[in-house]
Order: C-alpha cells, then structure tokens, then sequence
C-alpha cells in the first residue's frame, strides 16, 4: 500500500480575502474527509510574500489540520528554519506535538529565495550558520533543562512529549544540508531523488558516530490530480498546474534540485513531462507509485474540482489498491 499525500499550499493567484477564507476552511474540511477515509499524511510548507498568496504560515495551518484530524501526520515540509526565531520555533512544535500526540512531522530546510531573506531582515549568506544554530538550539530546548543561548541561560518549556524528541528532520539538496543532518544525528530528507547525497549522507554517519536514516523522494513523484475524463481536466484546469510549475521554475537556479521541476511553458509541455499528472482512478491504480500525492487545490483550482478528484482518490482508488 503506498503513502497517500494530500498536499495544501493554498495558492490562489487574485483571490480575495472571502475567497482565501473558502479556500482554507474548505482544505481544513478536505484533510477531515482524507483522515476519515485512510489517507495517511497531509503535506503543507512555507513561502513569504509571494503574490499568489502562497501559505507563509505552516504551523498554523498544520494546528487547525491537527486539531481536525485523529489519526494522519501533518508533514511541513519545509520550514525555513534561518527565518524562524529558535526558541519560539520550540515551542511552537512542543505545543503541537502535544495537542496531536506526536503526529507533527517538520522538515527544516534553509530555502532558495533571497527574497525571503531579505524580506525578513535576515542575511542570506549567514544561512548555513543560523540553520545550525536554530537545530542546536531547539534540540537543546525539547529537553526542557536550562541551556546556554546566545549569551544567557533560558529554558523551554513544556517538554513535547514524543520520545526523545518530535520528528524533525533536515531537509535540502546539498552535501552541507547531508553534513549537517549526519553531525546532529537527525534524519535526512533530500529535497529530490539523489541516491548519490544519501550515500553521502550515511558515510557522514560513520564519521561522526551518529545515527539516523533518510526519507527520500521516489525516483517518480509527480503531484497528481485525478479525474473521469483527463482531456477535459487538462482543457479546463491545466492553466491552475502551469501556473504552480511556472512559480516554482522562476525561483529555482542550477544549483536547487527539487521534487517539482518543471521546464514547461505551456500546459501542452506540462501535460507530457509528467510531473503533473491527471489521471482516472484506474490509471492511478496501475502507475506503481509508492508515494501518491494528491494536490487537489493546485494553483488555485476551483473548490469544486478538488472535491471531486479527492473523493475519487478515497471511493475508487484506496479500495482498489487494498484488494
């Protein structure tokens, strides 16, 4: 049986506060149907002042998910830690690993927008270092005992409850991301399919006398829609998945490797380089995937539309794929 994803990041290019205000209540009410119906994990993340309204806040999101759901994980994947303030990042997982018990999964990343450096006073060529710093300190701070910060002796409080900590693992697409997971003794999470930086990766291990594992991206991941008649879904919605793939192309350089890396220009070029995909429920059922991400808001698509390629997800392809 694969991981089901269910993926949010609540894109929606012109949308108005009324509309936005929809949209979210309705995600929160499409992970209450996915944790009711097997899916096992809903995914969300982080940009900043991005003008299509992308979500900047993935821990508060990820608490109203929480606070819907019973039994799923909520993945951010990623915070961009260098942005956060180290202690209040603390206790903000401590605070929502306790509220679910333990169903909080934060991946920390350091980004690929200046922007968002610059946005937040922060200064992108110190990135490397603050990431170590905010690791560090809140794996210092979940052990709820005094510890030396910045000059001052402070405390974090209350202690989350998983054991020995919440799930927090490093993301990025770099050897110093792999490096920094390694020396920490957290897992690692590479940003694409890179077999090459997990070998990296757990050679650190040994160097270090840490130990920890990777959770990597297939060497297929596409976002996936599902629908009765892919033609038309492609006709009338393609434009919502361009406008994702477009966003995400504009901010990457040579050095980001991603999971979504599209070179399309038009919905004809998406369409055939598949990492978007509209599928029947039969088609999703016999692709082999062992990651199905469902995105079913994608690039602003209609509330509606989403609706009807979830439920397929839960009514024809789960059933299908338990038998």
């Amino acid at each position: 049986m694969p991981v089901t994803v269910v993926r949010f990041n609540l894109v929606a290019p012109g949308a108005s506060p009324a509309e936005l205000g929809a949209r979210y209540r309705a995600a929160l009410e499409m992970a209450a149907y996915a944790d009711e119906h097997g899916v096992t994990t809903v995914q969300t993340e982080e940009h900043h002042g991005v003008e299509n309204n992308w979500l900047p806040s993935p821990f508060v999101f990820a608490g109203a998910v929480l606070g819907a759901t019973r039994r799923l994980a909520v993945t951010v994947s990623a915070v961009i830690g260098p942005l956060h303030d180290p202690l209040r990042l603390a206790e903000d997982i401590a605070v929502l690993d306790l509220l679910s018990g333990g169903r909080l999964l934060t991946v920390a990343g350091i980004g690929y927008r200046p922007e968002e450096y610059a946005r937040a006073g922060v200064d992108w060529k110190r990135r490397g270092r603050l990431q170590d710093e905010l690791l560090e300190t809140v794996l210092k701070a979940w052990t709820g005992e005094e510890f030396e910060y910045r000059g001052r002796t402070v405390r974090v409080t209350p202690r989350p409850g998983s054991d020995p900590h919440p799930l927090l693992l490093v993301g990025g697409s770099s050897k110093a991301a792999a490096r920094r997971a390694a020396r920490l003794g957290l897992p690692f999470f590479p940003s694409a399919h890179l077999p090459e930086l997990e070998t990296y990766y757990k050679e650190r291990l040994v160097e270090y006398g840490t130990q920890g594992w990777t959770m990597m991206p297939g060497a297929e991941t596409p976002l996936l829609h599902l629908a009765e008649d892919p033609d038309r879904a492609w006709a009338e919605y393609g434009g919502h998945f361009l406008h994702e793939a477009r966003t995400y192309a504009s901010w990457q350089s040579g050095e980001i490797h991603s999971a979504v890396r599209s070179g399309a220009t038009t919905v004809e070029e998406l369409r055939a380089e598949g990492v978007y995909r509209i599928l029947t429920p039969e088609e999703c059922v016999t692709q082999g995937l062992d990651h199905l991400v469902l995105h079913p808001l994608a690039g602003g698509m209609p509330l509606e539309e989403g609706w009807r390629s979830l439920r397929l997800l839960t009514e024809r392809v789960l059933p299908a794929l338990e038998t």
